[in-house]
């Protein structure tokens, strides 16, 4: 698979080798079988994630998170992590906004274990007070570490002011007071909310046939409930347009986070846009931001945008960090170049630059079977099938300049920006 996708050309065969596979029991998984490695690698994903904490509770999700793989079934703490020690199996469990994610990493001839252990893990955590705990304590430590960085500062400031007494204003992590709350009742509760067959996406990559992945798809997964018992999300769009929030911080450099509105992924306009934000900041050194604020007037080592596309909102954000004395003067570069961009759009040549890069770079985003079966879910999630493998670079190709300006209007004709800034800056 891996071969396959490092040529463009081969992007037909590429979505020809993804095997949809039902089990018995009904529950679908993108396979990608390779032979030349004896290991396969599992990823999934369900809708939940933190937006699904109790609004007094933030937190909630994450800690659950970190509490799958501590015990489950008739093993504790200990014996969960060295069965999974033993045979050398790789299991982890994240919360994001939407999403209960997960991801299994094994030799093929421990297999049998893994699954079983994953298994367990998903359907009778145990979520004992010692281990608790522990992961309490591991990440209070993480919040107050976070009270003093300028980055996760920003961030946290940022998300509150765009979505205030919304789930996404809330911290994914939570904080010290709400940390300190969370019982394993709170963790039992939403574990019967959240984590079910409802919704659920799964991607598996390495050496095992479709024939023994149906089989496998059942064992593991058919015993969580078949509908889970969400709350529904409110859709919300970015407050605070035109803000400047300001949380001072004695360091000698000024970190900036800054959006305004953009589109969800199911958007027409999405696949323009995302060509149109990679000429503005896409991460190159060649977009627009890095130009104008690194290049020209070494304001900043770098300087970012990108679109942030969630169930509930879309949002176009960046960042930088540059010297107190001139986080004005960058952020007045920043406010000048959106506009420009709303007001003219991109050239040909820019135009023309973008496609061939991003069209060029598509194959590299799958060089290893974990990065393979983390964008077949991420696909999924976007709502593609896998002949989406084929027709992205198409897509991207067939992106033209007056798309380039019609979009460039509408997310960029009057870019008001949500602006925070951590540091001490100079005429902010």
């Amino acid at each position: 698979m891996t071969s396959a996708l490092l040529s463009n050309a081969a992007a037909a065969e590429t979505a020809s080798r993804v095997e949809r596979v039902r089990s018995p029991g009904g529950i679908e998984a993108w396979l990608v079988r390779q032979t030349h490695l004896p290991i396969i690698a599992l990823d999934f994903a369900m809708s939940g994630g933190a937006a699904q904490d109790p609004p007094d509770l933030p937190g909630t999700a994450n800690m659950l998170a970190a509490m799958l793989d501590e015990g489950a079934g008739e093993l504790d703490s200990e014996a969960f992590s060295k069965r999974l020690e033993d045979r050398a199996i790789e299991m982890t469990f994240a919360a994001a906004r939407d999403t209960l994610s997960g991801s299994l990493r094994v030799l093929s001839e421990h297999r049998a274990e893994a699954f079983a252990l994953l298994k367990l893990a998903l359907a009778r955590p145990r979520f004992d007070d010692r281990p608790l705990e522990r992961i309490r304590q591991s990440v209070l430590a993480n919040i107050r570490r976070a009270s003093t960085n300028p980055n996760a500062i920003a961030n946290e400031t940022f998300w509150a002011t765009a979505f205030p007494g919304h789930p996404y204003g809330r911290r994914i992590i939570g904080s010290a007071e709400s940390v300190q709350k969370i019982t394993r009742g709170d963790l039992l509760a939403l574990h019967r909310r959240m984590v079910s067959r409802a919704h659920l996406k799964i991607a598996v990559v390495g050496d095992i046939t479709a024939e023994a992945l149906a089989g496998v798809l059942d064992a593991v997964f058919a015993d969580l409930p078949a509908e889970a018992g969400l709350t529904p999300v409110p859709q919300a769009a970015l407050a605070g347009a035109g803000e400047r929030r300001l949380v001072a911080l004695d360091v000698p450099q000024t970190v900036m986070s800054f959006g305004l509105a953009g589109l969800k992924r199911n958007d027409p306009d999405f696949i323009p846009a995302f060509v149109m934000n990679h000429i503005l900041g896409g991460g190159t050194l060649s977009s627009r931001l890095y130009t104008e604020v690194r290049e020209k007037r070494g304001l900043a080592y770098s300087v970012t945008s990108g679109l942030a596309a969630f169930e509930a909102a879309g949002l176009l954000t960046g960042g930088t960090s540059t010297r107190n004395d001139r986080a004005a003067e960058s952020l007045a570069v920043i406010e000048q170049e959106l506009a420009r961009m709303g007001r003219d759009g991109p050239s040909d040549a820019e135009l023309d630059q973008a496609k061939r890069y991003l069209i060029g770079s598509w194959a590299l985003r799958f060089e290893t079977s974990n990065a393979i079966a983390g964008n077949l879910i991420r696909i999924q999630l976007d709502g593609f099938g896998p002949d989406y493998l084929e027709r992205r670079n198409g897509l991207i190709a067939a992106v033209t300049l007056d798309d380039q300006r019609r979009v460039a209007r509408r997310l960029l004709g009057d870019p008001k920006l949500l602006v925070v800034a951590v540091g001490q800056p100079a005429g902010f």
